[in-house]
């Protein structure tokens, strides 16, 4: 059965794509998989590229990201991509985002001490403003969201949860993870009293058989 997490895993997958091969991103950063920043040659030097399904040197590494680093910004991803190249596979795509998502998981749950007791949509949230902003860029930027969430007043935190940056399917979908929680509280709500009101009409309805049975 999916988890929170296997979602998570592939709506970045969707919102941020998974280029196999290292390109620059619109600052200008080499970035690889899904939107993974690489601050360096030796940060890249850490992941199992492969070149025609052969294991690449750190000699190979460290040249591709010269290359794609010297290369103007702005472009496709397509634009960086050599052939043969060298490449991420996609299990190792997979396995480095759902690291990277436990990574920032943990430091979320550090420092929301209810992170573990909130719905899976408002996790998926977070999880995704986390990955786009970073845990510090989340947790320090966007004090009203953050104080939402820790009342779980989700309605606010739908309400503070925009960024600058990602396009405006991916806020509203954002917006949305929280404000299922809002729809879910009223619906709840809302058969509960419908059925407070159903108990009273039949103890009323009680009530009333008695009173015509002692006028007998």
């Amino acid at each position: 059965m999916a988890t929170y997490l296997d979602e998570s895993l592939a709506k970045l997958e969707w919102f941020e794509g998974a280029i196999p091969w290292m390109y620059l991103d619109t600052r200008g950063y080499v970035t690889v998989g899904v939107g993974l920043m690489l601050p360096n040659a030796a940060a890249a030097q850490k992941l199992p590229f492969v070149v025609a399904h052969q294991a690449a040197t750190a000699e190979e590494i460290a040249a591709e990201y010269a290359r794609v680093e010297a290369m103007p910004m702005g472009r496709p991803a397509l634009f960086y991509r050599q052939d043969p190249g060298l490449v991420l596979e996609k299990p190792e795509i997979d396995s480095l985002l759902r690291t990277v998502l436990a990574g920032f998981e943990g430091e979320l749950r550090a420092k929301l001490p209810g992170y573990d007791g909130f719905p899976d949509s408002v996790k998926l949230a977070l999880l995704d403003m986390a990955y786009n902003l970073g845990p510090v860029g989340l947790l320090h930027g966007y004090p009203t969201l953050i104080a939402a969430v820790e009342a779980g007043n989700w309605a606010k935190a739908a309400a503070s949860c925009f960024r600058h940056g990602p396009g405006a399917a991916r806020n509203q979908w954002t917006q949305q993870m929280f404000l299922e929680n809002v729809v879910g509280a009223l619906k709840a709500e809302g058969e509960g009293a419908l059925r407070r009101f159903g108990y009273g009409m039949v103890g009323l309805g009680a009530a009333a058989v008695e009173w015509l049975r002692k006028k007998q």
